[in-house]
């Protein structure tokens, strides 16, 4: 995305990190979303682990890939 003639960079979705995102944690609450249907939280090496903790303690989480942002 650009903002002006910034580049806005896929930051970590843990709050308050601003670090690029190298992951994609896909996920879905089953109460309220399709079995189909993924959410994403991206997020930086750092933080990988405890948003996939976060979203595997509730059975949310499906699945984490690498993360390349758009070009």
């Amino acid at each position: 995305m650009t903002l002006g003639d910034k580049t806005e960079l896929d930051l970590c979705s843990a709050k308050g990190c601003q670090a690029p995102a190298t992951w994609q944690l896909l996920w879905n609450n089953p109460k309220i979303h399709t079995p189909d249907r993924r959410k994403i939280w991206l997020a930086c090496d750092e933080h990988r682990a405890s948003l996939s903790d976060f979203l595997g303690a509730r059975g949310f989480l499906k699945s984490t890939q690498p993360h390349e942002p758009a070009g």
